[in-house]
């Protein structure tokens, strides 16, 4: 779920889109993963031991670039950065927390609302400009959210928020990103999310520790290379295609996911979250499009 953007050393859609697909199954199959384990042990060692990982994937990217490790942590703006991995880590503590009670169908169709809620927002913390189609586009979007989460019904369930707040934080950590590429490398941005988002887990995840039997040390190994794996196509896809022609294509993690919830752990697609879910997707999609327009 993290994601660093690279300047673009070419423009091969063909590739970039089957990256971006190829990076939104691995991704589901990460989810699947954590939901397993954070229904077994607790969320803040899942995700420390993910992180360490992380943490090591991007120093060692760091340390083949030219300039190595110092070149890659110098930045102008360490509380911006420091901010931005501190915000990404709670996110995903929250969005695993959201796997293990409300599954992942229902918390993916919610989190998909993220791109519009980096639109709305991109006014206010970025001072770009939002046009009336894309507010109503976020409008829709919102209406979507509700479907899912249908307040006021006597079945409407409090923890269905989960995944809303995880959308809002992540939106807010994707436009700390983009402001703070105004004056730090894309290296940088990465190796500051990795590190910080580390040291913080760690500091609250070694209180949590729990003996994990081998079969589940599997997983966890599984867990910790398809982080890996992922962030490292999501940068390759952005060297080879613009961000515009591939971001669509994002949107298949919802349904990679929700697929394996299906087939795996048995979640089933209740005809609201569905609806909600098309809507959101739809309203996505124009703004991408719109935001494209405007390029």
């Amino acid at each position: 779920m993290t994601h660093a953007t690279i300047v673009s050393q070419s423009n091969n859609v063909r590739l970039g889109i089957g990256l971006m697909i190829l990076t939104t199954l691995v991704f589901a199959l990460q989810d699947g993963i954590s939901r397993h384990l954070a229904g077994e042990y607790n969320v803040y060692m899942v995700v420390m031991i993910r992180y360490w990982f992380f943490a090591a994937f991007v120093i060692a990217i760091a340390r083949r670039k030219a300039g190595g490790i110092r070149a890659a942590a110098r930045t102008r703006q360490p509380a911006l950065q420091i901010l931005r991995g501190l915000l990404l880590v709670t996110e995903i503590c929250v969005m695993v927390v959201g796997f293990t009670v409300l599954g992942l169908v229902e918390s993916h169709a919610v989190f998909t609302c993220y791109p519009l809620l980096v639109a709305a927002l991109s006014g206010p913390i970025l001072g770009e400009r939002v046009g009336w189609r894309r507010w109503a586009a976020i409008g829709v979007g919102f209406i979507g959210v509700l479907i899912i989460l249908q307040p006021g019904m006597a079945v409407f369930d409090p923890a269905a928020i989960i995944p809303l707040i995880a959308a809002v934080m992540f939106a807010v950590y994707g436009l700390l990103t983009r402001y703070a590429a105004r004056r730090d490398s894309t290296a940088t941005s990465f190796f500051w999310t990795g590190t910080t988002g580390a040291i913080a887990v760690t500091c609250v995840g070694v209180w949590f520790w729990e003996p994990m039997i081998a079969r589940d040390w599997a997983w966890m190994a599984t867990l910790c290379v398809t982080g890996a794996l992922g962030h490292w196509l999501l940068i390759r896809c952005y060297e080879v295609a613009e961000a515009s022609a591939v971001q669509p294509f994002a949107y298949l993690q919802l349904v990679f996911a929700s697929l394996l919830g299906i087939a795996v752990f048995g979640e089933v697609v209740r005809v609201n979250v569905a609806t909600g879910a098309a809507l959101i997707v739809a309203a996505g999609l124009f703004t991408l499009w719109r935001e494209r327009q405007k390029g």
